[in-house]
């Protein structure tokens, strides 16, 4: 089953992308610390080809600590480097600037060699929509420059910041995959907030984050909902319930998923990995 979603705006950001790769010394790729693999979109390879990367796994505090921990020295490589970060609470101005400065080496030792006097990083910020672009960015200059909103697609143009004396930016749109092969990184991707929950049905969500989170963090369910059970039905009844979900005497359960999804994407759950 194959999954289609690609607003037109991204096939015009990836041309432009492309066109402006050769204006950058580096990337920053943002993905979300949650699903490392899943928030990784196979264009970015192509698109950065073998430009020194800096990774970035961001919402560091919705995440399992631990893990992230992993995640962090297994996708550390030559010509990568790779931080987690909180954006909004993490000195992400300093950690940033050095995370650049770091990859950046061996090309700094090349221009030496050549003659060429230091100036500002040019970098180019890429990741899936959603994934705290735009909230960097802003950090970064430590004044609002770019929209933020907590849905995916906002910033639809390729814009230039100068936030640091050291760094210069290029913001792009968030860049998803035109389809999805693998249903389940699609279901993740959609659980995390990164693509509109419109594209798999709710119940299909719903049912996935349940199994998902009865194996992995069954503790959650009971600690929000007061839910020590087993049963799907039983936990949308309980939410019902507690939060006054219900019509002409039955559980309005319908009402009931959607609060659990949201709730789930924003962390109200508690910290935890999709992957």
């Amino acid at each position: 089953m194959s999954i289609h979603w690609f607003p037109g705006h991204m096939t015009k950001a990836k041309r432009e992308i492309e066109a402006r790769l050769g204006m950058v010394d580096c990337i920053i790729e943002l993905r979300d610390s949650r699903l490392p693999l899943s928030s990784r979109n196979p264009l970015i390879d192509q698109l950065s080809k073998d430009k020194p990367r800096l990774i970035v796994l961001t919402k560091k505090d919705m995440s399992d600590p631990q893990k992230t921990t992993q995640w962090v020295k297994s996708l550390s490589a030559d010509n990568t480097v790779v931080i987690a970060l909180n954006l909004l609470k993490d000195d992400t101005r300093k950690l940033i600037v050095e995370g650049v400065l770091k990859v950046m080496e061996p090309k700094f030792s090349r221009w030496k060699a050549r003659g060429i006097q230091p100036r500002a990083v040019k970098a180019m910020v890429l990741g899936i929509p959603n994934v705290g672009k735009s909230t960097l960015i802003n950090q970064l200059a430590k004044k609002k420059l770019m929209t933020v909103a907590n849905k995916p697609g906002v910033t639809m143009a390729l814009k230039w910041a100068n936030v640091h004396p050291q760094l210069d930016i290029l913001d792009t749109p968030g860049l998803l995959w035109g389809r999805f092969e693998d249903k389940d990184v699609a279901m993740k991707l959609a659980l995390s907030g990164s693509i509109a929950e419109k594209v798999l049905p709710t119940e299909e969500l719903f049912d996935a984050a349940f199994d998902f989170l009865m194996v992995n963090y069954p503790h959650v369910l009971l600690a929000r909902y007061g839910y020590r059970g087993k049963d799907k039905t039983e936990l949308l009844e309980t939410i019902a319930k507690n939060r006054g979900y219900v019509q002409n005497g039955e559980y309005k359960l319908n009402d009931a998923m959607v609060t659990f999804l949201r709730e789930l994407r924003q962390g109200d759950l508690g910290p935890m990995s999709f992957e």
